[in-house]
């Protein structure tokens, strides 16, 4: 039976402290509402959505949208990139951002309302974003991503965001930032060629970004774009733990630019090696290791068709 007419709706009920699960049958019967026919499933583990993604463009879904935050999202699009390398090439990608950062979806120009995502779905604009991929660290392997890679700083702070039940929102990554400059202070010295230069520095953190921010609020790349065939680097270096809080605010706005601390370019593939310390890595948010010593970044410019605004 064919499923070129049907949407695949994939759920995490945890995202969000839960507002995933409680939001199913509001997104449900807005579906009914607007005549998207479709299917429901809950993930069960970790993984299974890029399985069921997957899985999903195999069948000849329409499309598979996920009900989540960040990690959730980048396994349904590790699925649908992963389908795609074996000819299955037919299924879109959208979103429900009911996370905790939500920075895939607003990368992506999706709202952080329910309802008009929905609109956008039933309205089913479709446009070729680029994705990023990543080797390295516990992936030898690979693994896809839409949003960005952080390293250094931005990494250690995401896993200690992971472990903030209390809060949600930007206010988890603003509490675990601050945990983290008390932790994180030594930064690995790297080498980073890209664009057939090499540049070598004691770096704080590095974020490769396709979307334009992380952390739920942190602008990393105020001018990135999933549409125009490059990544941004945003790369700062080591500094003490005073200037650390007097950047927060930069960050924020998206304005660190005019700090002398702070290097920004674009490229399509970046190789970065820690020579000396080790380099902790989240792609996504999702963790590509804790002290990872090289890394091999690139992009593969419109690669993934995806659901958002007209």
């Amino acid at each position: 039976m064919t499923k070129k007419d049907t949407v695949l709706l994939i759920v995490n009920p945890i995202a969000g402290r839960g507002k995933a699960l409680r939001s199913v049958e509001r997104i449900e019967n807005d579906f009914k509402t607007l005549n998207i026919k479709h299917d429901v499933v809950l993930t069960e583990r970790v993984w299974h959505a890029a399985e069921l993604a997957e899985d999903a463009a195999k069948k000849g879904y329409r499309a598979v949208v996920v009900a989540s935050g960040d990690g959730t999202a980048n396994e349904v699009l590790n699925g649908l990139m992963l389908a795609r390398k074996k000819g299955y090439n037919k299924t879109a990608m959208g979103q429900i951002p009911v996370g905790t950062g939500n920075d895939f979806a607003y990368g992506m120009g999706l709202p952080n309302d329910i309802d008009e995502c929905i609109k956008i779905i039933a309205d089913f604009n479709v446009r070729r974003i680029d994705v990023g991929f990543i080797k390295g660290g516990d992936y030898p392997e690979g693994r896809y991503f839409g949003n960005g890679i952080g390293i250094g700083f931005d990494a250690t702070t995401g896993f200690v965001a992971s472990r903030i039940r209390f809060l949600s929102g930007m206010m988890v990554y603003l509490l675990a930032a601050l945990q983290t400059i008390f932790i994180y202070y030594k930064a690995p010295r790297i080498r980073m060629i890209y664009n057939s230069k090499e540049t070598i520095m004691d770096a704080l953190q590095v974020s490769i970004m396709n979307g334009k921010r992380m952390g739920g609020g942190f602008h990393f790349a105020p001018d990135g774009s999933p549409f125009d065939g490059l990544l941004d680097l945003c790369m700062v270096r080591s500094m003490n733990q005073f200037k650390i809080f007097g950047m927060i605010p930069y960050f924020i706005r998206g304005t660190q630019a005019r700090r002398k601390e702070v290097m920004q370019d674009r490229t399509t593939k970046i190789e970065v090696v820690a020579e000396k310390g080790s380099l902790p890595v989240h792609c996504d948010g999702e963790t590509i290791c804790y002290s990872g010593k090289e890394l091999f970044i690139q992009l593969f410019p419109a690669a993934l068709d995806f659901i958002t605004k007209a």
